[in-house]
């Protein structure tokens, strides 16, 4: 048995739907996009503990790479009635059906269509985030990084999606730039 391909993202571990977003970051000043085939899927899938619900195959990377495209115009634009129609077809694929355990009351999503499954838990995700709190929802600040992160800091003023990486970048481009004007 082999070990899962390493996942070459710099963020990682974000809420599903941000992470989804951050399948496309910048390396050396190139786009980078981990689902550009079904191997890049199966790595993300696997890092949400996804990849034994939902196969890693072509319908499902389609179907991902659409929610992709939604929540990204959703989420750079929210009040676009645009990017909201293609988030709620994104979530007319499956819905949440109410459950009674063994543990007590709980939830189950159900799709029609299996291949739908992760596209639509992104899409919902999205809405967690939403109604938990809106103005958390954050790009990088670093004007070269496209990645998204949820803001968890306690007084809610992150501004990027690494301190090491993107902040760090943009401290020393503030003292170079002062050096250089003294």
């Amino acid at each position: 048995m082999s070990a899962a391909p390493r996942d070459p993202r710099p963020l990682v571990g974000e809420p599903l739907s941000l992470d989804l977003l951050n399948t496309r970051w910048m390396a050396d000043g190139a786009r980078q996009d981990l689902l550009t085939d079904v191997d890049g899927l199966a790595v993300w899938l696997a890092a949400h503990g996804l990849d034994d619900r939902f196969g890693a195959d072509e319908a499902t990377l389609e179907h991902v790479l659409r929610a992709r495209d939604a929540l990204a115009s959703a989420v750079d634009s929210p009040d676009d009635p645009v990017g909201i129609a293609r988030v709620d077809k994104i979530l007319g694929h499956g819905r949440i059906r109410a459950t009674l355990t063994a543990q007590g009351p709980g939830e189950e999503p159900e799709f029609k269509d299996a291949t739908w499954g992760a596209a639509w838990l992104a899409a919902r995700d999205y809405l967690t985030l939403l109604a938990t709190a809106p103005d958390r929802i954050r790009p990088c600040a670093h004007e070269a990084c496209i990645l998204h992160f949820f803001d968890t800091s306690r007084n809610g003023t992150r501004r990027w999606c690494s301190m090491a990486g993107c902040g760090n970048r943009a401290k020393a481009s503030r003292h170079y730039a002062r050096v250089r004007e003294a």
